[in-house]
This record gives C-alpha cells, structure tokens and sequence, in this order.
C-alpha cells in the first residue's frame, strides 16, 4: 500500500490548510497532533502517525497522559524525541487547566478546589495524597505531595502532613487523594485516615478543612458530605 505525504493528500483534508481557511476548531483530534508532531516518518504521514497514537489504549487524547513515555516511544515512526512533544503537550494542558481555577481557589468551594487539582490527578494510575495549603485570610499558599501509593492504598502519618504545614505557616489545610478506578467514593480507610487527621489538626491548632477525592470528571467532597462534623 502507498501512503501519501502531507503535500499530496487532498487540500481539505491537510491540517495547515484547514486550520487557516476554517480556524482552530474545524481541526480533528488528529490533525491537531499532526501539527504538532510536524514530519511523518518513513511510508507514514504525521497524520497517520497521529491517528495511531489515538487508536492506543484509551483511543482518544487521554493517551497523552495515559500512556508512558516508553510507550508512546514504542509506536513505530513516533520515537523518544515525538513522545516528548506529545508528553509535553499533556503537561501543558494540564497547567492550563489548574490555572483557570488558581486565581479563584477558595476554602469554602469544594468544587473549585477540585477543578483546581482534577487534570493533575485523574489520570493517575496510583493513588497520590496532596496537601494544600491556606493563611489565616483563606489565601492559597501552595501544595505538595505527600506519598505517592499503590493503586489500593496511600499512606502518610498525621505528623508529616503537620510537619509541613507548620514549615509552610498555614492555619487551615485541604488534603486531596485521587481514586485510580475514577470512582469518587470515600472508602472506610479514607474516612478513618480523615478522622485521625482532623483530631490531630485540632490539638495543633490547625484545621482540616475539608478531604477531597477526586474520581474521572466527579469528586467527593467530605466536608460537603458531612463527614468531618
């Protein structure tokens, strides 16, 4: 079978073109990664090789977060060098996304808060435990990672959580888990965990606002639920 390069496909049908006589959105998934991955390699079209990034896995852009970087690498004519500008591409997106919601981070929207997080966390395959971090006046004042788990199970001690937050000078804080099965729902573990953090907060002086889960596109807020009153 022969395959086309870029120049001799069909006018309508080469993403340059398309983008200038029909702007941005009349692009397919496809052709915009054809853009951004610029050359085909041998026998293949960066088309081409863009619609076989997207038949992977998950068949749709999630296979940027989704698959490794060995094996974007692995799908023939993409390589390390094309893998790195799709995995970057994925990244950016996901900073794009937390900062719309930054400048809005409020202690007592949930649903803002989670927005804030969700792009960094639901594509996770392991469970990863944030801290979030706000002042006296509710003023975000940042986050870290706390563990990084099994897909089952993430574990920290109340006393590193405290450690830093007292490091970080914060008077309330939000601790935020992701659920690799995109289910949102609180386990018993997460609500024993929550319990045993929220009493140690209150001996120090500093309190746990709310435990976030977040699923694929949901979250469950324990504040919200009623499950730390």
């Amino acid at each position: 079978m022969q395959h086309l390069t870029m120049k001799e496909l069909p006018e309508s049908e080469r993403p340059y073109d398309k983008f200038l006589n029909g702007g941005v959105t009349s692009l397919s998934d496809a052709e915009l990664l054809a853009i951004i991955l610029r050359n085909g390699s041998k026998g293949r079209t960066a088309l081409q090789l863009a619609q076989d990034v997207l038949l992977k896995e998950q068949q749709n852009l999630l296979n940027l977060n989704r698959l490794s970087l060995k094996e974007l690498a692995g799908i023939p004519g993409i390589g390390q060098v094309k893998a790195i500008q799709l995995k970057c591409i994925a990244e950016l997106a996901k900073r794009m996304s937390q900062t719309t919601y930054r400048k809005n981070l409020k202690l007592d929207e949930p649903g803002i808060i989670a927005e804030y997080y969700m792009e960094r966390l639901r594509h996770e395959t392991r469970e990863t435990l944030l801290l979030a971090m706000f002042d006296v006046k509710c003023n975000f004042l940042g986050d870290e990672v706390l563990s990084v788990g099994t897909v089952n199970s993430s574990l920290v001690s109340p006393r590193e959580i405290f450690l830093k937050a007292l490091r970080c000078q914060a008077f309330y804080i939000v601790l935020l888990h992701n659920h690799p099965s995109g289910e949102a729902t609180p386990s018993p573990e997460d609500l024993r965990a929550t319990r045993r953090v929220l009493e140690c907060g209150n001996l120090l002086g500093i309190a746990l606002a709310d435990h976030i889960i977040i699923g694929d596109n949901s979250y469950t807020s324990l504040r919200e639920s009623g499950s730390l009153e």
